[in-house]
């Protein structure tokens, strides 16, 4: 994006895709916080909990793979979580050091209208969008991250 060798152009943040990305996750999850609030969530948490619902993760450990968190900040979400009642920790039968994580009654009712909010809230985000604007979006965005895991686009 060089013009020549003394280029001197200065890139506007608001006009930078790194800005639009953000933005479009800040906007996504404060709209995601105001729908779970009422239940005792954040859009933070909500993955926790769909994540052990749905068996993609059972520890701590696994936890913060799959969603990018450090160890810190995950034991500080599930504190969190567990002190609202949504999980709980109890030591692996298997080796006593590993703790396995659990929904209780009230994190699987959760679970079980948390994909319901979310369709919501997205549906309502992409207001005005036709069918067409949608797969064009999900389908650059796919490739966007494609190329962060293995360096090519996935259509290649």
């Amino acid at each position: 994006m060089s013009d020549g060798p003394d280029d001197s152009k200065e890139i506007r943040v608001e006009a930078s895709l790194g800005y639009y990305l953000s933005k479009a996750r800040n906007v996504l999850a404060q709209r995601m916080d105001r729908a779970v609030g009422p239940l005792g969530l954040t859009s933070s948490q909500i993955g926790v909990i769909l994540l052990l619902s749905c068996g993609r993760a059972h520890t701590p450990y696994e936890l913060s793979r799959a969603m990018s968190y450090d160890s810190g900040s995950m034991t500080r979400m599930l504190d969190r979580l567990e002190k609202k009642g949504f999980i709980a920790r109890n030591r692996s039968d298997a080796d006593r050091r590993m703790v396995e994580l659990e929904l209780t009654p009230e994190g699987k009712e959760a679970a079980r209208v948390l994909p319901g909010i979310g369709s919501a809230v997205l549906n309502e985000q992409l207001r005005g969008f036709s069918e067409s604007d949608v797969a064009t979006l999900v389908n650059l965005l796919d490739r966007f991250i494609q190329n962060g895991e293995s360096g090519t686009p996935s259509d290649e």
